[in-house]
């Protein structure tokens, strides 16, 4: 058999290979950390660690500047990154955006925490911007919901129930049940930092620095693009508002 017959043969096999993000959709790239339960258990501090948010940012931006997106949104152990229609790198070759996509967070988390960790990653598609306002508000539901979920969680495992005591204790708990456990023992679940409750949104800004021309001997001004870091997100219509606008800039 020729090399060359052969080549074709094991190219067919490569099933995946030619599929790509459908022409003119929106794209979410998320990524979520594989183990991270007990990865997270023994070695950050409950219900939430800044340590470990300052982590997570770290491997959202890398994402931002990588790829790069319109918008990054992380809660818990995952990230969001919105990729608009135009976005044509690797030629939106799906295998690559979710295997770099992964690699690329577990690049960053792993090099600023000094020991190995994986993400995984998947691809949500939308046809419009308001199909990607929906996913972000859907996401930042979840972290609501998850927030107070792990503050009642790791509040009950501190007075001693276990993992399974504390976990029926909360099964049939309602949001307000869930609120007035918390508050019975100090704890004002509205008065926590927002970061907390409704994560934290990463966005391209830009900025003017001023700067010397020694030829000319005159100050000069330069506009330049960095990330912004945004931890007290607002909510429900305010978000939908903030995203939509943030999603749809072309600068």
């Amino acid at each position: 058999m020729r090399l060359k017959d052969l080549e074709a043969r094991m190219r067919e096999r490569e099933w995946f290979h030619s599929l790509t993000l459908p022409p003119g959709a929106w794209a979410v790239i998320r990524v979520d950390g594989r183990g991270f339960s007990a990865y997270t258990e023994s070695r950050f501090g409950k219900p939430f660690d800044p340590r470990f948010s300052a982590l997570m940012t770290g491997a959202a931006q890398a994402l931002l500047t990588e790829f790069p997106g319109r918008y990054a949104y992380t809660e818990s152990d995952e990230i969001s990154l919105v990729l608009p229609p135009s976005f044509d790198l690797f030629g939106r070759e799906v295998e690559k955006l979710v295997s770099l996509s992964a690699a690329t967070a577990s690049a960053a988390f792993t090099h600023a925490a000094g020991e190995p960790v994986t993400f995984d990653g998947r691809i949500w598609i939308g046809t419009g911007e308001q199909d990607v306002v929906d996913y972000l508000s859907w996401r930042q539901a979840d972290a609501a919901r998850c927030s107070l979920n792990g503050w009642c969680y790791w509040t009950l495992r501190e007075e001693g129930l276990t993992a399974r005591q504390a976990t029926r204790r909360l099964e049939r708990a309602t949001v307000p049940e869930k609120n007035e456990l918390l508050y019975a023992r100090g704890v004002n679940y509205n008065e926590l930092p927002l970061w907390q409750r409704r994560g934290i949104g990463l966005w391209w800004e830009t900025y003017d620095k001023t700067g010397h021309d020694p030829v000319r001997g005159t100050d000069v001004t330069a506009t330049r693009r960095r990330v912004h870091v945004e931890r007290e997100l607002p909510m429900k219509d305010a978000y939908r508002s903030l995203v939509g606008d943030l999603i749809t800039r072309t600068g």
